[in-house]
């Protein structure tokens, strides 16, 4: 009986060390992740829109059930182009994204924050030549393809899931846009 008390208060006591050392680590490391995360969206912000002079958030909206914001880029006080920050389900994760719209609702650009799709398959998506079929399309054209089409969205072989996936979450950012620029406030 007393073996088996002096194990339990040893796994106890270890089991309560490791709690200690992930919670010291993660509440040292998540500060500087959430910080690296927000210079990198900045970073992509101004890369979308790099003639906007000042980029600000003006609404947070739900896409896909994840948070996301609205941002106008403006020039000279007048705007140039909105970003709205999107989700879609992919394969094997939520790709994050921005989406730049022009002032008539068509895609200016897109970039990917995140994802964790299937490496040579999925993670094509933050590829350029991927992004670049966005460019000038509005949302009739923002339709998925297998095979070769130049008035749509080529899908990646062999990750269409994937394809899929950015191309409805950029659909649903300017669709998004376009509804609450209608409401008025944007």
């Amino acid at each position: 009986m007393g073996d088996i008390l002096k194990v339990t208060i040893n796994l106890t006591v270890i089991c309560a060390l490791a709690g200690l050392i992930l919670s010291a680590t993660w509440a040292t490391t998540d500060p500087v992740r959430l910080d690296m995360e927000k210079q990198e969206r900045d970073q992509a912000l101004k890369g979308l829109i790099p003639s906007a002079e000042k980029i600000t958030p003006v609404r947070k909206i739900v896409i896909e059930g994840k948070e996301g914001e609205i941002y106008k880029a403006e020039t000279g006080g007048q705007p140039v182009g909105y970003i709205v920050e999107s989700s879609g389900r992919g394969y094997s994760s939520f790709i994050r994204l921005l989406v730049a719209v022009n002032p008539d609702y068509t895609v200016s650009g897109v970039e990917v924050l995140s994802h964790a799709e299937t490496p040579g398959l999925g993670d094509q998506v933050g590829e350029r030549w991927f992004k670049d079929q966005f460019k000038g399309k509005s949302p009739d054209h923002l339709v998925v393809i297998k095979g070769e089409t130049k008035d749509d969205i080529q899908a990646i072989s062999g990750a269409t899931i994937s394809s899929k996936a950015v191309t409805k979450a950029v659909k649903e950012a300017v669709e998004t846009l376009k509804a609450e620029s209608e409401k008025g406030g944007l």
